[in-house]
């Protein structure tokens, strides 16, 4: 029997404000543990929240930045579970009065779009961390870090759209692009701003349906997104196929091993007995707020692949390449204010730029060639000063030493040669030295003048003018 993957994601995004979501304390990551804390956040008897504007003000960006209607009245719930980081034993979030609704998110695998729909958008508050003592060589104890308690959170919730983990990757992708452009959040995964629960089940091909699911909780990386999903799909399948039946709950993801392994049985709503916080009233959003917040919205990724795509002329491969981040987009923008060829800088930014970007780790924000500097490269080339072949080592000097291009070029001599009857001579040398070769040119064998060329071009250490060295060789076997 062949079975269909059903995929719906949970992500949490930590919106981007300095102080939490109904106190001051600060949001700032790395702090020493339990040091932005106070009453309120830890749930002291007597204090009472006030809603961060600021927050609740971006959350209606991320809401219309993925198209979702947002709602004239949305109200905060208390969702109540114990956990040793939850320290009113209740996390604010909203439940049947969510921020934002219906919204979707549009992606491409292959060439095909498909457009995921989203549930909800809701605000709710981060729970504490807990710290195991084998981190910290205290064996069989556990510590708990409050500074997170508190910190404000948008859940964005998809529908059940997604059939594989490749599409599941390509969403996560382009929901982390739209909210960095729309500048809400961060998205630094490896910091916890951006962190996925995968709800995972399968059915027989045809069937309505949807089968048990599972939860793969805090997922903190698309390359472990989409190698937890197809473990788990696989896992089902075997339960299936075995004459078992899947059991709803969720389970964490061990990358050493890449598995999923059982957590806890999984809750439903009325598990969390979510009832209005009495503490917090319900917000009221008109028509003109929301258009007020819509005006900030800067140009998002769809819209700014299309410019580039109609303004540049460059390829669908290379819009989606360079709209990936925003700082990217920039970096490329920059470039072509400086040297109107699109295409050329592409070229360079996706080729050795970001090769070497990804050899080290690095973010197009850590980069140490600047645009200006880019281009003076180029612009070298177009002048014929230095070949592409040497552009090539002058760049690497670049990127490891930030030097300029002319510097590193005046320094190690790398200049073209231009002159021709110089050039003729080394092409003299070349003909004489490969008779049989210049032979099978003379008899039409093009194949052989790259040869030649190729020659010419070592013999010179690559500073001859590749395009004098191909009309000098024509010339003289002609």
């Amino acid at each position: 029997m062949k079975y269909e993957t059903v995929i719906g994601l949970e992500v949490h995004v930590q919106i981007d404000t300095k102080t939490k979501i109904f106190c001051s304390c600060s949001t700032a990551f790395g702090s020493p543990p339990n040091e932005n804390t106070c009453p309120v956040c830890l749930g002291m008897p007597g204090v009472l929240p006030v809603l961060n504007k600021r927050f609740l003000e971006s959350s209606m960006k991320a809401c219309l930045a993925t198209h979702c209607t947002i709602e004239p009245m949305n109200r905060f719930a208390r969702k109540n579970y114990f956990y040793p980081d939850l320290p009113k034993g209740y996390q604010i979030s909203q439940m049947e009065l969510p921020l934002g609704t219906k919204g979707h998110i549009n992606i491409q695998i292959d060439g095909v779009k498909k457009t995921i729909g989203l549930t909800r958008i809701h605000m709710e508050e981060d729970a504490g961390k807990l710290i195991h003592g084998e981190n910290l060589g205290s064996p069989g104890k556990s510590y708990v870090d409050f500074n997170r308690t508190g910190v404000p959170l948008c859940e964005v919730v998809s529908e059940p759209d997604m059939r594989s983990s490749e599409e599941a990757r390509a969403y996560l992708a382009e929901l982390k692009s739209i909210l960095e452009y729309a500048e809400v959040s961060d998205c630094n995964m490896e910091e916890g701003s951006f962190r996925c629960d995968a709800n995972v089940s399968i059915r027989p091909v045809g069937q309505k349906e949807l089968g048990t699911r599972t939860e793969l909780k805090n997922l903190n990386s698309f390359k472990f997104v989409q190698k937890a999903i197809e473990f788990e799909v696989a896992r089902q399948t075997k339960v299936l196929e075995q004459g078992d039946t899947v059991k709803q709950e969720t389970r964490l993801y061990d990358s050493d091993r890449g598995e999923t392994f059982p957590m806890r049985s999984k809750e439903e709503a009325h598990d969390y007995r979510y009832f209005p916080d009495p503490d917090l009233v319900p917000i009221l959003v008109d028509s003109a707020w929301v258009e007020k917040i819509r005006k900030t919205i800067p140009e998002l990724p769809e819209q700014k692949r299309e410019r580039f795509s109609s303004s540049y002329g460059i390829p669908e491969y290379d819009t989606g390449v360079l709209t990936s981040s925003k700082a990217l987009a920039n970096y490329f923008e920059e470039c072509t204010a400086l040297f109107p060829h699109p295409k050329t800088i592409s070229n360079w930014v996706m080729g050795d730029l970001l090769r070497d970007l990804k050899k080290e780790g690095r973010d197009i924000t850590e980069c140490p060639v600047s645009p200006a500097a880019l281009i003076e490269l180029l612009k070298l080339i177009e002048s014929g000063t230095i070949s592409g072949n040497i552009a090539k080592g002058v760049f690497e000097e670049m990127y490891q030493t930030q030097n300029s291009a002319t510097s590193i070029v005046e320094k190690k001599g790398l200049k073209q040669i231009t002159d021709s009857s110089a050039i003729e001579k080394i092409v003299e040398e070349v003909l004489q030295a490969n008779p049989s070769q210049v032979e099978e040119l003379k008899g039409g064998k093009e194949k052989v003048l790259g040869f030649l060329v190729g020659q010419v071009m070592k013999l010179s250490k690559g500073k001859a003018n590749p395009g004098m060295v191909n009309k000098l060789i024509k010339e003289k076997i002609v």
